[in-house]
């Protein structure tokens, strides 16, 4: 490990130089990458100094122990300093954790009611209410790309961009099938029913990440509307996307121009692409580990919603919260912060 952090170290410095050299300076994509790169590996180098000083600090603190006008004091600093070093270590150990690229990214997140009818298009809705108040609370931006209303005011799919730091690293873990288990509205003689929804979390991607050819896209317009008819646009403004090589479609309406909703549109296609290419990629890495927390396969059943009991289980890491009022309101990150302590244990277990 100590090897690793040497030659992270003194790449930092390099990097350090590189960033200030007006050669690099002047070519702005490749100063743009050391900077990046920089950013990425400076905790680690700022946690291995710490550890580098304490252990010095023992050791200074060792041969002082010898004299004996100083043995007192020295003594305290050499077990204060020796008591720091495996916290220190356990903290090192976490931070040489591969980063999941990603992690800074924002997203794009897409809901779907699956089984259960109107119900789980009420419930596509509890869940696009939840993710907006938690993203609320992070001060992130959220954006409606898409949206199929229900008359109930439910959705049968709802598109959403979340934009702000850190975005997709608190929320990857939420793609895959959310149950729900309660009395619906729509039922009068109060039988508790289940229905499901879906969520896909891609993370937004930038042009030099995945390119396009024009010539594998059709663009449809059409006039956008919301539920039963209702705000129905007279102009052919919202947008379908067709990509011919994988039938992928994505669609906007939201905006009044045609030039934004495809832009928007675009921007959806393309993450959904990314996706299915990283999907793919992992799948081949056969000795990979695979996660107990998982990346986010939608057919996988992640979660159950239990109203009548307050309770919210994740089937990954075995955790109940029993706080349905307060979890529902956006209070995700004791299931979140849980998700994520699972993942990087089991990767830590992985680099042993």
């Amino acid at each position: 490990m100590f090897e690793k952090l040497e030659s992270v170290e003194k790449r930092y410095e390099e990097l350090t130089k590189m960033i200030a050299d007006p050669e690099i300076i002047a070519n702005q994509s490749e100063w743009q990458k050391a900077i990046k790169e920089h950013a990425s590996i400076e905790d680690v180098v700022a946690k291995f100094r710490e550890y580098k000083k304490v252990k010095q600090q023992m050791e200074e603190a060792e041969e002082l122990m010898q004299d004996p006008d100083m043995k007192d004091l020295a003594q305290e600093e050499f077990y204060s300093s020796k008591e720091q070093l495996p916290k220190i270590e356990e903290e090192l150990k976490i931070l040489l954790i591969p980063k999941d690229p990603d992690d800074d990214k924002n997203i794009i997140c897409e809901i779907r009611a699956g089984a259960g009818g109107e119900e789980a298009a009420l419930f596509a809705g509890t869940l696009y209410r939840m993710y907006s108040m938690y993203a609320e609370r992070k001060h992130w931006k959220i954006e409606v790309l898409n949206e199929n209303e229900t008359g109930l005011g439910g959705y049968k799919e709802i598109s959403f961009m979340i934009t702000g730091k850190g975005v997709y690293s608190r929320l990857k873990f939420e793609s895959g099938v959310h149950r729900v288990q309660r009395v619906p509205d729509t039922e009068s003689s109060g039988r508790i029913h289940t229905s499901t929804s879906t969520v896909a979390v891609l993370p937004v991607v930038e042009d030099v990440e995945i390119e396009i050819n024009p010539a594998d896209i059709k663009m449809e317009v059409y006039r956008a509307s919301g539920a039963g008819g209702q705000h129905v646009n007279k102009t052919s403004s919202a947008v379908r996307l067709i990509h011919i090589p994988t039938g992928m479609v994505a669609e906007c309406q939201t905006e009044r121009s045609q030039v934004q909703n495809r832009e928007y549109a675009m921007r959806l296609l393309k993450s959904r692409l990314y996706e299915q290419e990283k999907q793919k990629q992992d799948a081949e890495l056969a000795n990979a580990r695979k996660s107990q927390v998982g990346s986010g396969d939608r057919s996988e059943k992640i979660r159950t919603y239990n109203y009548p009991q307050g309770r919210i289980t994740d089937h990954r890491i075995g955790l109940s919260i029993f706080q349905m009022e307060d979890f529902l309101n956006g209070n995700l990150d004791e299931m979140i912060d849980s998700l994520i302590a699972a993942d990087r244990a089991e990767r830590l277990k992985g680099e042993e």
